[in-house]
């Protein structure tokens, strides 16, 4: 079993910053790409953020300037740091990784999702 936990969420003003972190716990063998999602108020989810295992990073327009997705391998974790934050960011944040697990089985796994909040 993997478990990814996610921390950072809270409420801030517009303009300010937050960092996301989402960490991978179990029976890990290799974390290829980790991805960000966040789902707003009444809205689907959607994507925000990738970061592959070779550190390559691409991120949805809504965000491209203002977000920026990092990873360490060592701890199985990675981080979004959110800038200059717009009321429309206001969503719960999701994580995702695709993991191989010890027993070499590959599949999608998603945090419980982080609350950041962005007051006007």
């Amino acid at each position: 079993q993997v478990q990814l936990v996610e921390s950072g969420g809270g409420l801030v003003q517009a303009g300010g910053s937050l960092r996301l972190s989402c960490a991978a716990s179990g029976s890990i063998f290799s974390i290829d790409a980790m991805r960000w999602y966040r789902q707003p108020p009444g809205k689907q989810r959607e994507w925000i953020a990738t970061i592959t295992s070779a550190g390559s990073t691409n991120y949805a327009n809504s965000v491209k300037g203002r977000f920026a997705i990092s990873r360490d391998n060592a701890k199985n974790t990675v981080y979004l740091q959110m800038n200059t934050l717009k009321p429309e960011d206001t969503a719960v944040y999701y994580c995702q990784m695709v993991v191989t697990t010890t027993a070499r089985v590959l599949r999608d796994y998603w945090g419980q999702g982080t609350q950041v909040t962005v007051s006007s």
